[in-house]
C-alpha cells in the first residue's frame, strides 16, 4: 500500500512538472477595492487524494487534480472569495477558513454552514483530528462572538472560544487571529497581531510582546505567523520587526541566530515584513516575506531567494510541505523547492 501512495504521488508530480509551462492559475493577482494589496495565493493544501488546493487573496480557491483546475468562488457558495487556510477533517470534507465566514468542500459542492455555539466560552479543548478557525469577520470581532477568540470543530459543531484576557484588552481588535499552527502532541498555537497564545490540553499560555523580547523602540508587536519545528521550537513572524524563536525559556531573534554578522545586519537585508514560516525535509526553516521573497536558515547562516533562484515573485504569504516531503511556496504564482532554487508550477 504505502508503495503504491509513493508510486502515486510521483505520477502526480511528474504530471506537475509537464504542465508546468502550460498550467497557471487562473488568478489575475489584480489589486483588490479601493488599490487594496494582493499577497496572491495565501494558501497551498494537498489533500489525501493528492490533490492540491490553492487559496487566494481575492479571487476564491481552486483545485487541480494532475489534469484540470476546478474553482471556486462566492458564486459557488464559498463564503468569502479571500481564503486564508485550507484544512482537511478526518473524514476526507476540505475545510476554507475565508475573510468572512467558514465553507467546506465535500461531495462535489462547497456549503458554508453557519451555525455556532457560544455556551462555553473558556471550556478549551483539543483532540487530534479538530480544526482551528479565526472568527467569523476579516477583522476584530462580530456582535455574537462579543471577545476575541478562535473556533474549535470537533466534527460536529463549532464552538467560539475566547483568549484568557483581561475586559479591556478582550475587546480590542488588536487581537484579531493572523495563523494558526499545530506542534508536538497536537498542541495548538494561535497567532494574534498583539500575542501568540497556545494551548495544550491542560494550559493556556499567552507570548506577548515582551515575552518575544520587543525592545520599547521596537512598538507592539505586529504577529502575521506561527510555527512549531521538529525540534520544539517556536518560531514568530512579525510585519516589520522580523522573526523570533522561543526555545524553552529563551527567546531569540533570528539575527542573533546566525551570529555576529548578521545580528549588526542593516533591517534592509533581513526578514522583517514576515508573513509565513515553514520548515523542510532537511530541517532548513523557510521565512516568507512581503517584498522581500523567501529566506532559508539552515541552523547556522540565513540565505535569500529570489528572481536569480526562480521564485519571481516578492511576496511569499504561503509556505507548505506536500506529502512526499517538497517545499511550496505562494505568492503572484505557485513554486517548488527542487534543492537549489524554485520552479514555477502555476
Amino acid at each position: 500500500m504505502k508503495f503504491a501512495w509513493n508510486a502515486c504521488l510521483a505520477a502526480l508530480l511528474a504530471l506537475l512538472c509537464c504542465c508546468a509551462n502550460a498550467a497557471r492559475l487562473p488568478f489575475t493577482y489584480a489589486k483588490g477595492p479601493g488599490g487594496m494589496f494582493n499577497s496572491g495565493v495565501r494558501a497551498i493544501l494537498q489533500d489525501s487524494s493528492g490533490a492540491y488546493w490553492f487559496g487566494s487573496h481575492f479571487e476564491g480557491v481552486c483545485r487541480f487534480d494532475g489534469e484540470r483546475f476546478q474553482c471556486f468562488t462566492e458564486a459557488d457558495g464559498l463564503s468569502n472569495n479571500q481564503v486564508r487556510s485550507i484544512q482537511e477533517d478526518a473524514r476526507g470534507a476540505i475545510w476554507f477558513d475565508t475573510g468572512v465566514g467558514i465553507s467546506c468542500f465535500a461531495g462535489g459542492a462547497i456549503t458554508s454552514p453557519t451555525a455556532r455555539r457560544y455556551d462555553a466560552t473558556t471550556a478549551w479543548k483539543i483532540a487530534a483530528d479538530d480544526l482551528w478557525f479565526k472568527g467569523n469577520e476579516a477583522h476584530g470581532f462580530n456582535q455574537t462572538e462579543l471577545e476575541a477568540g478562535v473556533y474549535r470543530y470537533d466534527g460536529s459543531a463549532f464552538a467560539y472560544l475566547t483568549f484568557p484576557l483581561a475586559r479591556e484588552r478582550a475587546v480590542d481588535d488588536g487581537y484579531s487571529v493572523t495563523g494558526i499552527c499545530r506542534g508536538e502532541g497536537g498542541r495548538v498555537w494561535i497567532a494574534t497581531y498583539g500575542a501568540v497564545f497556545g494551548f495544550d490540553g491542560s494550559a493556556l499560555s499567552m507570548i506577548d510582546g515582551r515575552r518575544m523580547g520587543l525592545r520599547k523602540e521596537d512598538g507592539d508587536p505586529h504577529v502575521r505567523c506561527v510555527f512549531e519545528d521538529s525540534k520544539g521550537r517556536l518560531w514568530i513572524g512579525n510585519n516589520g520587526v522580523g522573526v523570533f524563536v522561543i526555545d524553552g525559556e529563551r527567546a531569540s531573534r533570528l539575527p542573533e541566530l546566525c551570529g555576529a554578522e548578521a545580528a549588526s545586519a542593516d533591517a534592509a537585508a533581513l526578514p522583517m515584513r514576515v508573513f509565513a514560516l515553514g520548515e523542510d525535509r532537511e530541517g532548513g526553516i523557510w521565512i516568507g516575506t512581503v517584498g522581500g521573497g523567501a529566506w532559508r536558515y539552515d541552523g547556522r547562516t540565513l540565505r535569500r531567494f529570489g528572481e536569480q533562484d526562480g521564485l519571481t515573485t516578492k511576496d511569499v504569504v504561503s509556505i507548505y510541505r506536500d506529502r512526499s516531503g517538497d517545499l511550496w511556496v505562494g505568492g503572484e504564482g505557485v513554486f517548488r523547492f527542487n534543492g537549489t532554487g524554485f520552479d514555477r508550477v502555476f
